[in-house]
Parts: C-alpha cells; structure tokens; sequence
C-alpha cells in the first residue's frame, strides 16, 4: 500500500526530502499562493503548526502558480512573503503544479486518495488541504474556504 513516505519532494532551497521521514508525523498539505483571496489562510495555518508542533504535527506548503498566476515568484520571493507578512516558520516547499500533466506524484496520489466532490480528483484552488495520519495515509481532503481552525478538531483526533 502506497503512503507518503513512498515520495521525495524538494524544499524551497531545492534540496530533496524523503517524505519517509515524516513517518510518525501528522501533516497538512496545501498547495498555496501568495496572491490569492485565501493567503490570509496563512495565519490560520501557522496558528495551527504552533499549537500542535510539540505534538508531532507539521504543515507543508507547496507553491502552486496554476490558479490564476497568484504564485509568480521565485522560491527566494515567496519565502520572503511568507516569512515578512506571515511569520511563517514551517517549511516551505518548491513551486509544484498539482493538476495536468505535470502535477507533483504526491499530489496524484492524495488526489486520488481523497477525492473533491462528485469524486473530482483535480484541485480546484489554491489552499486545498490534505490531513495525513502518522501512518502516511490520507485522511481527509478540505477546500479552500475551509479555514484552518476548522480543521484543529480532525488533526487532536490524530495526535
């Protein structure tokens, strides 16, 4: 059976991490933007990485520029962004595309792991969730408009 862990990703620094690492860890996985109607989701998502990093509980962010161009810069910009209007202080990975042809194998498999509604496995928008398990499993996928404080609940069942 296939779980997170059986995927590579890079950082925004360009360095490759093993999501095998991440065993024993419960992630959120969104593809974001810095130029959307949802980036202030950011504090919501920092606000829940505070509250349950000591716990085992990490969000990973992936840049995504296929909504609209909202992420148009480069892995220093988007950093800086995150970091100046933020405070952002969990990792940031490289700018992926998560639908088409040349969607990120990670975000395939969460997509057909936890289909969008009517069973779409495309993403819709930017800041589309994915709640993985300590296992690497795919527990749940959230929308957009589904703010980060809604989700607390689902990530205190998994810690």
């Amino acid at each position: 059976m296939t779980t997170i862990a059986d995927f590579k990703v890079a950082t925004n620094k360009g360095e490759e991490l093993d999501l095998a690492s991440k065993q024993g860890t419960v992630l959120l996985v969104v593809n974001t933007a810095s130029k959307c109607g949802f980036t202030p989701q950011y504090d919501g998502l920092e606000a829940l990485y505070q509250k349950y990093k000591d716990r085992g509980f990490e969000v990973m962010a992936f840049p995504c520029n296929q909504f609209g161009g909202q992420e148009p810069g480069d892995a220093g910009e988007i950093a800086e962004f995150c970091k100046v209007n933020f405070g952002l202080s969990f990792p940031l990975m490289q700018k992926v595309e998560v639908n088409g042809p040349g969607a990120s194998p990670l975000y395939d498999w969460m997509k057909g792991e936890a289909p969008g509604l009517m069973g779409s496995k495309s993403i819709k928008w930017n800041f589309t969730k994915f709640l993985i398990d300590r296992e690497g499993n795919v527990v749940k996928r959230y929308a957009p408009t589904d703010k980060p404080a809604s989700i607390a609940k689902d990530i205190e069942k998994l810690l």
